[in-house]
């Protein structure tokens, strides 16, 4: 889910952790928040329920998020 979201934003090198928020993490504004959705969303093969996207608050979340969604 990490490689997604590094591929989405077209970094290499960053370090994601799963207590890092998007605000740390270069070029992930709101645009690319929704673009990392939906992105997540294709490689899952998951939806969200807008509220669930709203809670999330760093990458720990959208990972449990992830794990929900497909039984892991």
């Amino acid at each position: 889910m990490k490689k997604v979201i590094l591929t989405e934003l077209n970094l290499d090198d960053f370090n994601l952790q799963d207590e890092t928020m998007a605000p740390e993490v270069p070029g992930w504004d709101s645009l690319n928040h929704v673009n990392i959705i939906l992105a997540v969303e294709k490689s899952f093969n998951v939806k969200f329920k807008s509220y669930e996207v709203l809670r999330l608050k760093n990458v720990g979340d959208l990972q449990k998020l992830v794990d929900l969604k497909t039984g892991k």
